[in-house]
């Protein structure tokens, strides 16, 4: 019998049994789902890291006090290092670093800001007018922080949009005066919309002028300083140039760490790697678990159909036409558990997407195409042994089978 003669019998046999048919592909279908599902997710959130990377602005440096022995990664600055980053450092770099293009000293704290009787502990970030352009975040209304209050150390400040419509409503806040942790801030300017970037609310932060940032902590340490190199090719000889000045102005010690983009993308995409395929790993437990229930199957559908095997055998068919069958049979119940598999993991997929924005999830073709051969893989595998033992009956033991 052809291939295709035994993929009709195939369906014969298992529309037969149609119960005992389902439940024995259920096993495949949620193996392969989950993988599925897991690898839509894994994808999403290295596609979501990639963009949410790409939108901290281009070719981007961070510097942070303290040494982290690492290539990548996004590090928090590290206490008790052994010099502090200060203001007069982000101006060494300016100065004399030419592959630099932009310089933003950081300076980083919470406070309580009050507006009339309104008041909320908020995150307040102390910025050089640099700051829209390497963090490629920009003013909706009215004006940013300029040159001049930084040098003056001006109390102003810059809302985002929480904290504008919490204390504020819908009236226009600039103009108005609100008290920073018992300092009076004149609002200046309102942030344009961003939402959350890397786990970061950008709308319920406010900037004020690094200097004055300084005094209302009462402490001339830099949180981080951020830069941005001419191009991407010069990212690496703009870390080189940023590494030398400052290790001379720290007593030679490089007691400092600096990530570029791409180290932070590297890093953070080799982490999902790994935890997507620990997540696919524990997934396929299940398609091995259907394996094993398709292999029962088999032999059960070996034992019943004895009698028919000696027939076959003694009007001519050989251990190979045998073999094909069952083994056809097996894989013809693997392919549709996986198929069915497929549709519900990539339906699942899209549908957490869409009810939970929260959950990036992408579907790719390379995820559908490897649970589609893993589901044929395991209906060989698990299908062999049942259908060799069929071919090897003696035709003469099979036909006195009651």
């Amino acid at each position: 019998m052809d291939v295709i003669g035994n993929i009709r019998l195939s369906l014969e046999v298992l529309s037969s049994n149609r119960v005992r048919s389902f439940l024995t592909m259920l096993g495949v279908v949620i193996g392969v789902s989950a993988v599925i599902l897991l690898v839509s997710i894994g994808e999403g959130t290295k596609e979501y890291v990639s963009s949410e990377l790409a939108g901290l602005g281009a070719n981007l440096l961070l510097v942070n006090p303290g040494k982290v022995g690492t290539a990548g990664g996004v590090h928090p600055p590290l206490v008790g290092a052994v010099r502090k980053m200060i203001y007069e450092d982000a101006l060494a770099i300016k100065r004399r670093c030419p592959s630099v293009a932009e310089v933003c000293p950081i300076v980083f704290g919470t406070g309580r800001i009050k507006y009339q009787n309104l008041s909320r502990d908020i995150a307040i970030v102390g910025v050089t007018p640099e700051f829209e352009r390497v963090r490629n975040l920009y003013v909706e209304v009215g004006r940013f922080i300029t040159e001049q209050d930084v040098g003056a150390g001006r109390h102003v400040v810059i809302l985002g949009q929480r904290v504008r419509k919490e204390l504020f409503g819908d009236s226009n806040p600039l103009g108005r005066r609100v008290t920073i942790s018992d300092a009076r801030y004149r609002v200046e300017g309102l942030m344009a919309h961003k939402g959350m970037s890397l786990g970061l609310d950008i709308d319920d932060l406010i900037f004020i002028p690094v200097r004055a940032a300084q005094e209302l902590f009462d402490n001339d340490r830099l949180f981080q300083i951020m830069a941005t190199a001419k191009s991407s090719k010069e990212i690496k000889s703009a870390s080189a140039e940023i590494r030398a000045v400052l290790t001379r102005r720290h007593a030679n010690k490089e007691d400092f760490t600096i990530v570029t983009q791409e180290a932070m993308l590297f890093t953070m995409r080799e982490i999902l790697d790994v935890l997507t395929g620990v997540l696919v790993g524990i997934a396929a437990i299940s398609l091995v678990v259907g394996g094993v229930g398709i292999m029962n199957v088999m032999l059960v559908s070996v034992r019943e159909r004895t009698r028919e095997i000696g027939i076959r055998k003694a009007v001519g068919a050989r251990n190979g036409d045998i073999l094909g069958q069952f083994l056809v049979e097996s894989v013809t119940l693997s392919l549709i558990g996986g198929a069915v598999g497929i549709v519900v993991g990539a339906g699942g997929a899209l549908l957490a997407s869409s009810l939970f924005s929260y959950i990036p999830t992408k579907v790719s073709l390379w995820s559908i195409s490897l649970a589609f051969f893993f589901s044929a893989a395991v209906g060989i595998f698990f299908g062999v042994y049942p259908a060799r033992r069929a071919s090897l009956l003696d035709p003469i033991e099979a036909l006195r089978c009651e």
